[in-house]
Order: structure tokens, then sequence, then C-alpha cells
């Protein structure tokens, strides 16, 4: 058991730097596997109804964790166990990812082409562009990256560290889903409301180590506990609200608002308000920090696995 232990962690260790070396495939992920089956399943199953829709995430994220459980059973070795952790953790992080897609916006805005960078961003998250301008921009990305943060990275690997291989699958599933389906339009008001419930519940534990990992490694730590205590309550979003919050104040900026999001608009309460509001150089900073972030969740996800089986192995031979 303790080797288990062992081998998650290097295995957990590989992925990692195997996302920072390779980053995201431009095609043939994993992931993008996933969402087409999930898209299929959707064609068939969708409903008006909540009941259908929790069918389908079902469907979807339980039939993933359970194959993922089953290839988990079948590898028998340490290195073949450390292997598929890192092949797997590899898979489901997009810290690398979220940050080429940030700094290609912000190369864009940096460069005054307003229009690459409308462009660009549908690659990081899903306001209309076309509603937003340079400033407004700016500040999709540095919200796109804290929450991200917390959603490609140290959600994965809290999950990882808590289930193995199938925890991380199942997460990365679930997240997907609330992407695919779990928005407020008005086919997946109610079709996706179990996928987004079920994000809500999965994604608690990294929001909440993300925005703690952020106080620690922020260039300002006491900006961020402040932020994060006064305001990440407030956001619709019971997980972005503490990562956003404690972002806002780590970066000395202020997020939230008034934004474009799926053909609708929406008012989010500021979040840090006293600031200014994120300038183009700023994406960089976020950027940084989100990667300091993840470099210290891998750590502290890590090293929890390692203590809990130690643990164990003292009750077991006492």
């Amino acid at each position: 058991m303790r080797g288990e232990h062992a081998g998650y962690a290097c295995g957990a260790a590989l992925g990692f730097l195997g996302d920072l070396i390779a980053a995201d495939p431009r095609r043939g992920h994993p992931v993008a596997a996933f969402g087409r089956a999930a898209a299929a399943a959707e064609r068939r199953l969708w409903r008006d109804h909540r009941g259908y829709g929790a069918v389908h995430t079902v469907v979807c994220a339980g039939g993933a964790t359970a194959a993922a459980a089953l290839v988990q059973r079948t590898v028998r070795t340490p290195a073949a166990r450390a292997a598929l952790t890192a092949v797997t953790v590899w898979a489901v992080l997009g810290g690398t990812s979220l940050g080429r897609e940030a700094r290609a916006v912000g190369e864009a805005l940096t460069a005054g082409d307003l229009t690459a960078a409308r462009a660009r961003l549908p690659h990081l998250c899903g306001r209309d562009p076309q509603a937003l301008d340079g400033p407004q921009m700016a500040r999709a990305v540095v919200e796109s990256v804290a929450e991200n943060t917390s959603d490609a990275v140290v959600g994965a690997l809290v999950w990882g560290a808590l289930g193995g291989v199938p925890g991380l699958v199942a997460f990365r599933a679930v997240n997907t889903l609330d992407a695919m389906v779990g928005h407020k339009s008005p086919r997946y008001r109610r079709f996706g409301w179990a996928a987004a419930r079920l994000d809500d519940v999965a994604g608690w534990p990294g929001s909440r180590l993300t925005a703690a990992l952020t106080v620690l490694a922020g260039p300002d730590r006491r900006g961020a506990l402040r932020a994060w205590r006064a305001d990440g309550g407030a956001h619709p979003s019971p997980n972005a609200g503490p990562v956003e919050a404690s972002f806002a104040g780590a970066l000395g900026v202020r997020l939230g608002g008034t934004l474009a999001y799926g053909g609708r608009t929406e008012h989010r309460p500021v979040l840090n308000g006293a600031a200014p509001p994120p300038a183009v150089p700023d994406i960089e900073r976020a950027v940084r920090l989100s990667r300091r972030v993840g470099v210290l969740a891998l750590a502290a996800t890590v090293a929890g696995r390692l203590a809990a089986g130690a643990l164990r192995h003292r009750r077991r031979t006492r």
C-alpha cells in the first residue's frame, strides 16, 4: 500500500511535468474524445427536463469513471500504475494550455490588435468577445486564469490524491460536462442542472485550496486574504467566487462587474472593489501566479496522499 502511494506521487509529478513540457495536443486529446462522446449521448437523451439531464450526467461521468477504475484494476505492477497515473494527470491537467491561451490574448492586446484578441478569447472563455474592448478583455482573461487554475489544475490534483486515476477522470468528466451543458441558456437551464450542481460539489475542495494557495503564493498575501473573506461569497458561483476574489486581492486589481456571456448580459458583484481594473500586464502576472499555485497544489496533494498512506499503514501495524 505504501508503494501504491509512492507510485501515485511519482506518477502525479511526471504527469505535471508532462503538462509543462507538452501541454494539450491540438488534436486527439482524450478530453476532446470524451466531449464528442458526451455530445453524441446528448443528442439521444436531450429533453427539456432535469431528469433526462441527470441520466446524461450519470451515463457520461459515471461511465468514464467506471472505465478508469477498470483500467486501474487491470494494471498490477507499481511501475505500470505510476505510468498510468502520469498519463492520466497529463491528460486532465490544462495549466500550460491555460497560460498559453492567456498570453496569446495578452500579446494581441499589447500589439493593439483587438481583432486578433477577440478571435483568440473564445479559446479561453465563453464570453462574447465582440462586446468587449481591450480593458474588458484583459479583465476576462485574468478572471478566466483565476477560475481555471482551480478547474484545470488544482481541482484535478485534489481528486487524484483522493481517488487515484478514477478520481482524476471523474473530476475532469464532471467539469467538462458542466462546460458543455451546465450554463443557464434556454436549452440547458433544466437539462444541464445536474451537471452544474455536481460540478459545484466536485469543485468545492479544489477552489478552497486554490484560494488558500493564492494567499500563500500571491504578491499581496494580506490583500488576497482580505478580498477572499470580504467578496468570495458574493460571486454567483460558489467555487469561482473565492478563487477570483483571492486572485483579485493578490494581484491588486478589481474583478467582476458586467459581462456578456452566452448571448445574455450578467451583472456580477465587484471583487476587491477599491483596486483599479486589470491592465494588459496583469495577464502575465496572473499566469505566473497560476503556475505558482499549481506547483504548490501538486506538492500539497502529493504530501497529503503520502501522509494518509503512512497513517493507514501505521494503524494496520499496531
